[in-house]
């Protein structure tokens, strides 16, 4: 069975991943790497809801704390102020997905892929191009949004309870959800 190192960006969106990415007979291990999560009480709530989901679905997962938030700034210094899913988004995700693939390669596992792709709000053909640029031999392009997986995926995250957010993850991302909606999580 192949093997898939999935870039986890929280756990509702990892839940729907695992599930399909299973039920297409892979082998899936969770790479918690979110360095551009710069609050330390988000950081470590997205942190134990994917914890939560890897027990539940009794599947590996791996965190990345080599990564500071310090070096994702330094990543994507002078796009601070670019609108969400500009090029500071685009940055963002060469930041994670470099780092993902090369855990990958240093695992020897077949590929690699990110749950951001489950987001309505993440522009899959960018994501797509970041991870063939990053690694075109293991990268796997799975939009995780087809056939209602974002529906399902809230549909997982009450099943076990867990932790939603409604901004990405940076600081960047959390001040335009609070300019949108007025709050910062979501139920």
């Amino acid at each position: 069975m192949p093997t898939v190192l999935l870039h986890t960006c929280c756990a509702p969106c990892a839940s729907v991943c695992i599930e399909r990415l299973r039920e297409a007979g892979h082998v899936v291990t969770l790479f918690f790497s979110n360095a551009n999560i710069g609050d330390s009480g988000e950081y470590a709530r997205r942190l134990a809801a994917v914890v939560q989901l890897a027990e539940a679905l009794e599947a590996p997962l791996l965190v990345d704390d080599t990564a500071r938030h310090e070096d994702w700034l330094a990543a994507i210094r002078g796009l601070e102020a670019e609108r969400e899913g500009g090029p500071r988004c685009r940055r963002c995700f060469a930041f994670s997905l470099g780092r993902t693939a090369a855990r990958a390669q240093a695992l020897g596992l077949d590929h690699f892929t990110t749950s951001l792709t489950v987001s309505p709000h993440k522009h899959t053909p960018t994501l797509f191009e970041v991870g063939k640029a990053t690694d075109p031999i293991r990268f796997l392009p799975v939009d995780f949004k087809k056939q209602g997986g974002f529906q399902r995926s809230v549909e997982l995250a009450r099943r076990f309870n867990l932790y939603r957010q409604n901004f990405c993850g940076c600081e960047f991302s959390r001040a335009a959800a609070s300019r949108h909606t007025g709050t910062t999580t979501a139920p």
